[in-house]
């Protein structure tokens, strides 16, 4: 007799295609279980399978006993809104012997289902969550891509999802209710909070020569990656993002995020079923096509900054078989006996080979690619760079996001017309010692640098200079823009303002202020900085000196 797999939540969107897929293959006995006799009789007639009334609030281990399943497979969700008992089922298909896998795109609940890992191993049975679009397939590419990198500075997901893809109201319910809260994302080798559906930028992903969704608007939001990959790939930064195609739905959410993000509302999640039906209307508009992309940059063998992605891009609506592939292998890896016995994330259970295999084609295209990353100062300076001492490489090496701490001192001038300047740009008061903090993140092919002095906060953004012939930055302070020369020497690097604009408009040289700025690095692994900035007539502003060392 072939073993059994019950699929909970079988008549859903993405158990339903995994049930569908399980049954032409026709290795084992498919259970299509769930609360509604009728759905189920329904799908049975339609597609095959065995109706199976299953709720989770009964005795679920019983219901599983009489079947003796092979695998419990659980695709209903969300997995967010399991109540103060999340793992019942789980622990149901350990107490009868099952295997068992879940959908899970849920971070409390995957990374959490180790808990479970004693019990799993002693019943000799697998236990996977998030077997599904992440963190299965995004970790499988991740592993993949890494390969010969020696050190990871980002894993950046990006899934983008059709507008005609089915959407039900638990799947809008899940979305909408992390819009505008604190998000916990790994950045710059630091927990830090950023909140969700934030970050707005408009991405690419694909490849020209083969498929590209074309540029849609992506935001961060929250996924199992965030808490597990910075430790399972040592990391510096991991993030994820997602987009909805049409800019309407997509920006609408960004801009209700600010109702939470206000404190106005605690969550959006009362207006979930307003969402769904809006969503609804505009599902004619739009396309079927969808795809996610992972990317990891590091350094290579060769010493080298590279950043690697894998995409896949589904056509003809095609999007939504995506989260159920993992499962299919999954199941078949199982059948082979091939899965060792325990409770854990799919992390490093199933090979992105295997995926691929089992993607249909030619609805879904997948590329591979590999290109140079380097960071600002090296598109500046070129092979001058790897001159530089390794402290003040490292001060600048921002793949993602940086942060450095350290102390400096303070001088300043005693014009009046310097006081008003370091006012007007929010510059520290003297101090012979004070804390420094520095965190640089990285924006497109900008650096948004931030520092503290103290109580004191000024930020500036630096990008390649938009006439950069010989080494130059621009450095820009509100409405001013220094264009500022890199030049390396035996020390370290020294960097002299060649002229200036404010508002757009150069100013005259003998309003230019004069930058004494140089970085070095001492013997113990930290830069050094001394920065001076005089005015024409007025002479110094201000001047600060200190160390850096990275946070």
């Amino acid at each position: 007799m072939k073993p059994a797999v019950v699929i909970v939540g079988g008549t859903g969107v993405f158990g339903g295609r995994l049930a569908r897929r399980l049954l032409a293959q026709g290795e084992v006995r498919v259970l299509i279980a769930g609360r509604d006799p009728a759905r189920l009789a329904a799908f049975c007639a339609a597609y095959g399978g065995e109706a199976m009334v299953l709720d989770r609030a009964g005795d679920v281990t019983e219901a599983l006993a009489a079947c003796a399943p092979f695998a419990v497979v659980d695709a209903a969700g969300p997995f967010q809104s399991y109540g103060d008992d999340p793992y019942r089922l789980v622990r149901a298909a350990i107490a009868v012997g099952s295997h068992y896998v879940d959908l899970s795109d849920d971070a409390d609940f995957t990374a959490g289902i180790g808990a479970l890992d004693q019990a799993a191993r002693a019943a000799g049975v697998a236990v996977l969550s998030g077997v599904s679009s992440v963190p299965a397939i995004s970790a499988a590419a991740v592993r993949a891509l890494a390969v010969g990198i020696t050190s990871i500075a980002l894993i950046d997901t990006v899934i983008l999802p059709g507008n005609r893809a089915p959407r039900g109201l638990s799947v809008v319910r899940a979305i909408v209710s992390q819009v505008g809260r604190p998000l916990r994302v790994f950045r710059g080798g630091n927990w830090t909070e950023i909140p969700a559906w934030g970050g707005a930028q408009k991405l690419e992903i694909g490849d020209s020569g083969v498929a590209t969704l074309g540029k849609r608007w992506v935001s961060f939001i929250g996924a199992p990656d965030l808490a597990l990959f910075p430790q399972r790939f040592a990391a510096r930064s991991v993030l994820f993002r997602a987009g909805l195609e049409l800019p309407i739905m997509h920006l609408g959410l960004v801009a209700l995020s600010w109702l939470v993000r206000a404190r106005l509302l605690r969550t959006l999640t009362p207006l979930a079923g307003v969402l769904h039906a809006v969503a609804s209307r505009l599902e004619p508009f739009g396309s079927d096509r969808g795809g996610m992309r992972v990317a990891v940059t590091g350094i290579d063998h060769a010493g080298c900054r590279v950043q690697r992605h894998w995409t896949l891009i589904a056509e003809a609506g095609a999007g939504p078989e995506i989260p159920a592939i993992p499962a299919f292998v999954a199941i078949n890896t199982l059948l082979e006996n091939a899965i060792a016995p325990g409770a854990r994330a799919c992390l490093d259970d199933l090979d992105l080979s295997a995926i691929e295999a089992a993607l249909p084609r030619p609805e879904m295209k997948t590329v591979h690619g590999e290109a140079p990353a380097p960071v600002l100062y090296e598109r500046v300076l070129g092979a001058e760079f790897a001159r530089l001492p390794v402290a003040v490489q490292s001060l600048h090496a921002v793949v993602d996001r940086a942060e450095f701490v350290g102390e400096a001192r303070v001088e300043v001038g005693s014009h009046p017309v310097a006081g008003l300047v370091r006012w007007l740009m929010r510059f520290p008061a003297a101090s012979p010692r004070v804390p420094v903090t520095v965190v640089m993140t990285r924006e497109g092919e900008r650096e948004r640098w931030q520092r503290q002095f103290g109580a004191a906060r000024f930020v500036s953004v630096l990008s390649r200079h938009p006439d950069d012939q010989h080494g130059e930055c621009q450095e820009r302070f509100g409405p001013f823009a220094f264009g500022i020369r890199l030049v390396v020497d035996a020390d370290g690097i020294s960097m002299p303002v060649r002229n200036a604009r404010f508002l757009g408009l150069p100013l005259p040289r003998f309003l230019l202020p004069e930058s004494r700025t140089q970085e070095t690095a001492d013997g113990y692994g930290n830069a050094l900085f001394d920065v001076e900035i005089r005015l024409p007539v007025i002479g110094r502003v201000i001047r600060y000196s200190g160390s850096l060392r990275r946070r």
